[in-house]
């Protein structure tokens, strides 16, 4: 070899040493365009302040109630992250709808209180954990996505940007109970 061409493949891996580290791009929520959902009605900010504190509040609940009644080392893992993850996403929403004069529910919707009452009465806790910890998460899921889209306050539409991660992050890990 050359010089020349030593000196150019010295400089060529030099330059590669100091390239920026590749991150895949961020999902299309997170950079402020919404996700892409089936065309309908747009939520009303009541409704959304409703819907989003009932889920909250049901994945705290029943994330409590695993610390006490699962025997599954997973499950109860998974539980000590949801809870505080919840929390913070229940005042951040608190938050933002108070700027609204919405205040969230202290109650969860018949639907949900149902489900929490079937789970702490349940034989088989770890798997109707599971299988509620689930559906309450696509249903988080949808709710955000559907406000991101067609939300009607600027004031509560950045919101699903801050849930969804959280969200995606916990249906991977449901994966895994």
């Amino acid at each position: 070899m050359t010089r020349r061409s030593i000196a150019v493949a010295v400089t060529v891996l030099l330059l590669a040493g100091c390239a920026r580290e590749q991150r895949p791009a961020p999902p299309p929520y997170a950079r402020g365009a919404p996700p892409r959902v089936a065309p309908g009605p747009a939520v009303r900010s009541a409704d959304y302040v409703a819907q989003a504190s009932s889920i909250e509040l049901f994945l705290i609940g029943a994330s409590e109630l695993a610390l006490q009644k699962s025997s599954n080392a997973r499950t109860r893992e998974f539980a000590q992250v949801e809870i505080p993850a919840h929390k913070g996403l229940s005042q951040q929403l608190s938050l933002e709808g108070r700027r609204l004069n919405l205040l969230p529910s202290a109650t969860l919707s018949p639907r949900h209180q149902a489900m929490l009452n079937e789970l702490e009465r349940s034989a088989d806790f770890d798997a109707l954990y599971r299988r509620d910890e689930l559906a309450v998460h696509n249903e988080a899921e949808a709710l955000q996505k559907r406000y991101a889209a067609t939300g009607t306050s600027p004031t509560l539409r950045p919101l699903p940007g801050v849930f969804m991660p959280v969200i995606e992050r916990h249906l991977r890990m449901l994966k895994y109970l």
